[in-house]
C-alpha cells in the first residue's frame, strides 16, 4: 500500500466535479403545456403502428440503462421499434419531450419494489426513501447526468412525492418544513450517487479500487508538491480513507454516513415524535 501521504483527495473530488458537469445533460426548451398533455393523457396504443407513448417510452429507459442517454436519438427509438422516426413523434413530442416522459417513468417505478407504511418505525421509512432512491440511481445512472431543474411533474414523479412525503409525515414536522426536509434527503442521496457513479466510470473494466490509477501518479505527484506538511489534516484523513478502502474517494460511504446523521439529526431536532 503506498503511503497517499499527499491530500490528493479534494484535488480528485474537484476532478471528479468536472468529469460530472462534462457529462451532464442540460433540459432543453420545451413547450411545458404540451408535455403536460404527454405526460397526463392515457392515450390507447395505435391499432396501426403498436404504438403508444408509454411503450415508447419504456424503450427509452431501457435503450439509456443499456448504453447511456446518449444512445437515446429518435432515429435509434424508431429502429428498435422498427418504424420510422416520423411515426414517433405524435406519441412523444420530441426528443427534449421524451427525456421528462423517461424521468417521470422512472419516478414512477422507484418504489414499485419498496412497501413504506404508515406502522413503520419513522427511522426505516426514511432509510426506505433514501435506499430506493439511492437504487433508482444505481439502476438508471443516466439520471444522474441530468442537469436538476424544475421538472414537469407528470403521474409518476407526483405519485414518488406522496409516498416521500408520507413517509415523513407524522415526525412532527410543518408543511414547509417536511418539504425542505425531503428535498434535504434527496440531495444528499442524489449527490453521492452521483459521485459514486462518476467514479465508477473513471475506473477501467474490472477495476475496483483506485490503488492502480494511485500508483501511477503517486511519484510525480509527491515530487509536484513540495511540502505536503502544509495540508496536514488533508493528508491524514486521504490516508486514512486510502488505507482503509482504497479508494480516492468513498461516495457510498458518505451516503451511509450522511443518512445516519440526517436521522440523528431528525431525532434531536423532533424528540417527543421519534422516541
Amino acid at each position: 500500500m503506498l503511503g497517499y501521504r499527499v491530500p490528493f483527495i479534494a484535488i480528485l473530488r474537484n476532478i471528479h466535479c468536472i468529469a460530472q458537469r462534462s457529462k451532464m445533460v442540460k433540459r432543453s426548451e420545451i413547450d411545458e403545456l404540451k408535455l403536460v398533455s404527454l405526460l397526463w393523457r392515457n392515450a390507447p396504443t395505435s391499432p396501426r403502428s403498436g404504438l403508444s407513448t408509454s411503450g415508447i417510452t419504456e424503450l427509452a429507459v431501457n435503450l439509456a440503462d443499456r448504453e447511456g442517454l446518449e444512445a437515446v436519438t429518435i432515429r435509434r427509438l424508431a429502429s428498435e421499434a422498427g418504424v420510422t422516426a416520423m411515426a414517433l413523434y405524435p406519441h412523444i413530442g420530441g426528443h427534449a419531450e421524451l427525456v421528462e416522459l423517461m424521468l417521470d417513468h422512472v419516478a414512477g417505478t422507484t418504489y414499485a419494489n419498496t412497501e413504506i407504511s404508515s406502522e413503520t418505525d419513522w427511522r426505516n421509512r426514511v432509510i426506505a426513501v433514501a435506499e430506493a432512491n439511492w437504487n433508482s440511481c444505481q439502476t438508471h445512472p443516466w439520471i444522474t447526468d441530468i442537469t436538476p431543474g424544475r421538472p414537469v411533474p407528470g403521474p409518476g414523479i407526483t405519485t414518488k412525492y406522496e409516498i416521500e412525503l408520507r413517509a415523513l409525515d407524522g415526525i412532527g414536522m410543518t408543511d414547509i418544513v417536511l418539504e425542505h426536509t425531503l428535498t434535504a434527503l434527496l440531495a444528499l442521496v442524489q449527490g453521492t450517487a452521483r459521485s459514486a457513479i462518476a467514479a465508477q466510470r473513471e475506473r477501467a473494466s474490472g477495476e475496483h479500487d483506485d490503488m492502480g490509477w494511485w500508483s501511477g501518479i503517486e511519484p510525480t505527484l509527491t515530487a509536484a508538491i513540495s511540502d505536503p506538511s502544509r495540508f496536514p489534516t488533508a493528508a491524514c484523513v486521504s490516508s486514512a480513507l486510502g488505507e482503509a478502502t482504497g479508494l480516492a474517494n468513498d461516495p457510498e460511504g458518505a451516503y451511509h454516513r450522511g443518512v445516519a446523521l440526517f436521522l440523528d439529526g431528525l431525532k434531536q431536532q423532533y424528540p417527543t415524535k421519534t422516541s
